[in-house]
């Protein structure tokens, strides 16, 4: 944890293409010795004890998010939005509230209007939220304002940083800041699963869901493992999603995104290959996936949770929403 407070701390003075190039030839090396465990690790896809399978039957769960850091990000969050509207698609925005761009409430209107949720994503993005406890609490209250505000419920930290304990501080229903296994984050222990969880309160908090993204992340497969064998790992780890009957959740950003007409730098890749990959997943799978907002994952999730603790209720579950009845 000292190197990676240190990295955090010099960061924004090191100039994005050296530290894409330093990242690079670090990923290279992970690659090559993470065969077993990553992009597919066998034990991930266990099925909870009790689990009782997907909605109406769905083979397997398909969350679409998206981490917004910058301004390109925010410029390009419509057209994306658009495109996936286009598809058949919706997913989540994560918007970061005190980065270097200013959030439109206009922009979030617009996006839940057409079906998509937006989440908070950190504070400032700046790698620094778990730095000591103090600072933590301090801006978790600033963070539940924006939840408040922008009436929203899910929560991802920066770069992936986590302290699981540490987020009951915050009002949320679910989080999204863990992974099944990548080795790549600058926290590369994994939670081991391909299956949403429920993580108890403490200390009189009420407890989260916490949501791991169970697909690679779009900047690890297109710029740190560049290469044309890279483009199928979305498909092969989906394949064996589906086999497992688990949740394919997957972060894609929009700052590193070249939509068409736009060329394509060291730190982008075409649009096409997110396309090329829904258009996909929506042939070979059609109609057997459940695809809801990450809400509703977390909406489901409790109503698993509710129903172990309280064996004489009939907590019933469809994609059209979750209720609790008396038997």
């Amino acid at each position: 944890m000292l190197f990676t407070r240190l990295y955090y701390r010099c960061k924004r003075f090191v100039p994005s293409r050296i530290r894409l190039f330093v990242r690079q030839i670090f990923a290279r090396r992970i690659l090559r010795n993470c065969e077993g465990f990553w992009p597919i690790q066998e034990s991930a896809g266990r099925n909870p004890a009790g689990w009782p399978g997907w909605p109406d039957g769905k083979k397997f769960a398909l969350v679409l998010t998206h981490d917004v850091e910058g301004q390109r990000g925010l410029d390009r969050v419509t057209e994306l939005a658009e495109l996936e509207i286009k598809l058949g698609f919706r997913s989540s925005f994560n918007l970061i509230p005190e980065g270097e761009y200013a959030v439109p409430s206009g922009l979030r209107k617009w996006l839940t209007d057409r079906g998509f949720e937006v989440g908070v994503h950190d504070l400032h993005h700046d790698g620094r939220l778990y730095f000591s406890w103090k600072s933590f609490r301090r801006n978790a209250r600033r963070i539940n304002n924006y939840l408040q505000e922008w009436n929203a419920v899910g929560f991802r930290s920066a770069f992936m940083l986590r302290n699981l304990d540490w987020i009951h501080e915050l009002n949320i229903c679910y989080d999204a800041s863990t992974f099944d296994t990548d080795p790549f984050e600058p926290q590369p222990h994994g939670v081991g699963t391909i299956f949403p969880f429920y993580v108890e309160g403490t200390n009189g908090r009420e407890g989260y869901v916490e949501l791991p993204y169970t697909l690679p992340q779009d900047s690890t497969v297109f710029l740190l493992l560049k290469g044309g064998t890279v483009r199928r790992i979305w498909q092969e780890k989906l394949d064996w999603i589906a086999e497992c009957g688990g949740m394919a959740l997957v972060n894609v950003h929009p700052d590193y995104v070249a939509f068409e007409g736009e060329s394509h730098t060291l730190s982008s890749y075409p649009v096409a290959r997110y396309v090329e990959f829904l258009t996909w997943l929506k042939q070979k799978y059609a109609g057997e996936y459940w695809h809801p907002q990450p809400a509703e994952i977390a909406k489901f999730i409790r109503s698993v949770v509710l129903a172990k603790a309280n064996p004489d209720q009939d907590f019933s579950a469809s994609a059209g929403g979750v209720t609790g009845t008396r038997r």
